[in-house]
This record gives structure tokens, sequence and C-alpha cells, in this order.
């Protein structure tokens, strides 16, 4: 397809990182196994919360929209990158690069979305636990779970607008097993600076605003605790904020790297992004599983009934 002397592009190339040739093999490896611990360990969650009905609870509601996402977000960019690593394809559509850059970010900003509400979920159950039945009410909660996948949306739409109306028509190479902001602006032939801008921006609102509620929550949560007199409530209300705080760690960890900082390095954000798919989204279960008791119990108490259905 051509615009004036140019000609747009249709495909884009993936190149993969640098510095890692050779190692195709045993990378492929190393993600499909991330890649199916992944959706394993988070469809075990799911399915634990919904057949305990001691979890039915609106933290456990919360943590089961977790674990679809941690099932959605790696299914985004993990099957191309295999496939990549195999050798069958190093190119990927116009049409599949937007849909990449769209359900990256459109999950991404739901996940902060999803554990700013978390941690008002927390803030409430601590701080205000008489009427926490009231507020976190299941209206309330199925209200906050639309809201966090609708706000996601909206986010995804805009940068995709900014994005893919610029025209690209000179290099398609993208140093990248996906397609990213990072890596698929600089491409543009035109001028990039309201796109850059828009990015950025929208980016850094929405991680800055989501981060600063769930420090305010945290902190009201802290301040609470530290009233407590009984140092076993401390102990059990500390608990129960552990594994959503390292949750929130490693989530806001990749992001300040890749897209909030002043100088870009394309071979870090590369890497940051590449483990951010992989990895991240297989700790969730582990942290859960291994710091939270009552899911702890539920999840040995599914595994029986599947392991002796007839209760022998």
């Amino acid at each position: 397809m051509k615009t004036g002397n140019s000609t747009l592009v249709t495909e884009f190339v993936l190149l993969g990182i640098s510095n890692t040739e050779g190692l195709e093999t045993m990378l492929f490896v190393l993600f499909l196994t991330f890649y199916i611990f992944t959706l394993l360990g988070n469809l075990i969650i799911f399915l634990t919360i919904l057949a305990s009905s001691n979890l039915h609870t609106p933290m456990y509601f919360f943590l089961g929209n977790l674990s679809i996402f941690d099932i959605f977000f790696p299914s985004v960019n993990s099957p191309k990158m295999m496939v990549f690593l195999v050798g069958q394809s190093h190119t990927i559509s116009y049409q599949g690069c937007v849909s990449q850059v769209f359900f990256y970010h459109f999950l991404g900003c739901t996940e902060c979305f999803l554990y700013t509400v978390m941690a008002y979920d927390r803030f409430v159950a601590i701080c205000h636990p008489m009427r926490y039945t009231v507020i976190m009410s299941h209206r309330v909660c199925t209200g906050l779970t639309v809201g966090t996948w609708l706000g996601g949306c909206v986010h995804g739409c805009i940068l995709i607008f900014f994005i893919f109306r610029l025209p690209y028509c000179g290099s398609n190479e993208l140093d990248s097993f996906f397609c990213d902001i990072p890596v698929v602006l600089p491409l543009a032939c035109a001028d990039t600076f309201l796109a850059e801008t828009v990015s950025f921006t929208n980016v850094g609102i929405v991680s800055l605003t989501c981060f600063l509620l769930i420090l305010t929550s945290y902190t009201r949560i802290v301040l609470s605790i530290l009233q407590i007199r009984s140092s076993e409530g401390r102990r059990r209300a500390f608990s129960t904020c552990s594994a959503h705080l390292t949750s929130i760690l490693f989530f806001y960890g990749p992001v300040i790297l890749v897209y909030l900082r002043p100088a870009s390095s394309p071979w870090l954000d590369a890497v940051v992004q590449v483990l951010n798919n992989v990895i991240t989204p297989c700790l969730n279960p582990l942290i859960y599983s291994l710091r939270n008791k009552d899911v702890k119990l539920a999840l040995r108490k599914v595994l029986v009934q599947i392991a002796h259905p007839s209760g022998v």
C-alpha cells in the first residue's frame, strides 16, 4: 500500500532480543514451562475460589479476577514469542501488531486498577471491619470489577488511536519478540511528539494515580494495625496484606523500568517486558497459595477431592 512516494508497512519483522542468538531452544523450553505453569496455576486458584464456599468473599472475588487476568495477559504475546523461538515465523501483520499493543495495555491497565481495588478492599476490611459486608456488597464488588475492565479498555483504545493513526512507511524491524509502544513508535515516518506525550502521560497518570491510592490505603492500614494491642492480631492483619503487597512490587517494577524512565534502553526494555510477560504472571499463584492460609487450606481440600472423588 503506497502513500506519496512511500510504501506503508503491512507487516513487522521481529528481531528478538540482541545477544540471544543460539539460545533459542533453551529460551523456548523456559518460556513454555513458565507459560504452562502460569495457565495451570492461575486456573487452579480460580477453580479453588469458585469451588470453596468459604472463599466467596470480596477479597477472593478480586483474587479470582486477578487469576483470570494472569491467564489472559501472558497469552497476548507468549504464543508468538514461542513461535519466533522455534523459527516458524519472524513476522507479524500490521493488524496483529495493533492487537498486541491494544490487549497488552488494556490488560496491563486493568491489572493496575484491580490492584487498587484490592488495596481498597483490604483498607475497608481492616479499618472498618464492622461495616465491611455493607460497604463491600456484591453489587459494589461487581461494579468495581466491571469498572476496572472498562477502564483498561478505554486506556488501550486511547493509546491505539494516537499510535497507529501515524503512518508507518520506513523500517519495519522491531528489536523485540512482540509489539509494544517503545519499539513500534520510533518506526513511524511522521512527528511522534503527540503520540509519545499521550502515551507517557496516559501510562504515567494511570500508574501514578493507582500507586498513590494504593499507598494511601496501606498508610491507613498500617496506622490501624499499629493500634491493635495484640501482637497476634497485628501479625494476622499484616499477613492478609503481605501477598497483595508482594504482587504490587512485581507489577510496578517493570512499569517503572520500561515506561516511566526519562532515558530509554531498547535492550533493557525488551528484557524487562519479556520477563513481565513470562515470569510475573506465574508468581501470583505461588504468592497467594504460599502466603495465604485460607487459600492453602481450600486448595488442599480441592486436591483431595480430585484425588479421591468418592471420598474414600
